[in-house]
């Protein structure tokens, strides 16, 4: 993969865009390559970094988001946010490998959690076109309206990484998980 468009450098950077990047760092102690290329549109990264604290902030907790994430990867083929999840799964969400791999094929050992996944990827396959069979499977294993709608949230910010991270070819800095 080539990348399109050039990273902004933390040093390097100027104005708005280096405000965010040492956020960026101060939050996760690095900068992964991804933030660094959104840095060239800094309203692109404002709005990632504001996504990712809504969602964060929700309730949904930190080993979902990384499983709904790794499933909307794969959905979209995007090896950097695969590689990036699923580390972040494993060394900071504590999710065992096992159901990290899972994720990949929206599937869980956890009825709950296989419910969410199913549902997530059948509102990113269908553009948000959902029958009402696919909301009662979910609702019949305990998913809320509040979590439906975090699907969305957790949708879109994925989304939004996926195809800029494939649009931009972003170079993989996190240990890679192949599609």
């Amino acid at each position: 993969m080539t990348t399109t468009i050039t990273p902004v450098e933390p040093e390097a950077a100027t104005g708005v865009a280096k405000e965010l990047l040492a956020e960026v760092n101060k939050a996760l102690g690095l900068v992964p390559n991804m933030t660094k290329v959104m840095a060239n549109s800094p309203a692109l990264l404002k709005a990632y970094l504001a996504l990712s604290g809504a969602a964060a902030g929700g309730a949904l907790n930190a080993g979902i988001r990384e499983r709904l994430a790794i499933a909307t990867a794969q959905l979209n083929g995007c090896e950097y946010c695969l590689s990036a999840h699923t580390f972040i799964g494993e060394n900071i969400a504590y999710v065992p490998a096992g159901e990290l791999a899972a994720a990949r094929k929206a599937e869980s050992d956890e009825a709950h959690v296989q419910a969410l996944l199913e549902l997530s990827n059948e509102i990113a396959s269908n553009t948000g076109n959902v029958g009402e069979d696919a909301l009662s499977k979910a609702r019949a294993a305990g998913v809320t309206d509040e979590e439906i709608g975090e699907l969305v949230l957790n949708i879109s910010l994925n989304v939004l990484t996926n195809y800029f991270n494939v649009l931009a070819g972003v170079e993989n800095d996190w240990p890679v998980v192949s599609l």
